[in-house]
């Protein structure tokens, strides 16, 4: 898979973040443990758990870090969204095109009981 790793520099140092490269609002890295693992885009429901991602968030008109927080406290796993800076303060440094091996997350993980 074609991503984009983008440094940034901010009041904590520097960031690098793995995104998308021409980001659509249905597509996400889902970092574990603060490294990019898993890749999500709701709208690819061919494979199962995109599908059920696509009903917990979009059909349940939750927000995608509410929908984590309880795959993490279900699972005792670490997953999160890629955090730039908690700051407004942020600078672009670089970016370049990385291939990254990403898969979805783990239908196990998931439930519609969330």
């Amino acid at each position: 898979m074609t991503l984009l790793e983008t440094t940034y520099k901010t009041l904590s140092g520097r960031k690098k973040i793995i995104e998308v490269p021409q980001k659509k609002v249905t597509q996400w890295v889902i970092y574990k443990d603060n490294t990019p693992k898993f890749f999500v885009d709701f709208f690819d429901i061919e494979i199962e758990s995109n599908a059920i991602m696509n009903s917990l968030v979009l059909c349940s008109k939750k927000p995608l870090e509410e929908v984590l927080k309880l795959i993490n406290k279900k699972n005792n796993v670490n997953l999160s969204l890629p955090k730039i800076s908690s700051l407004v303060f942020k600078k672009k440094i670089k970016s370049e095109v990385i291939e990254l091996h990403l898969e979805p997350i783990p239908e196990e993980w998931l439930s519609y009981s969330l």
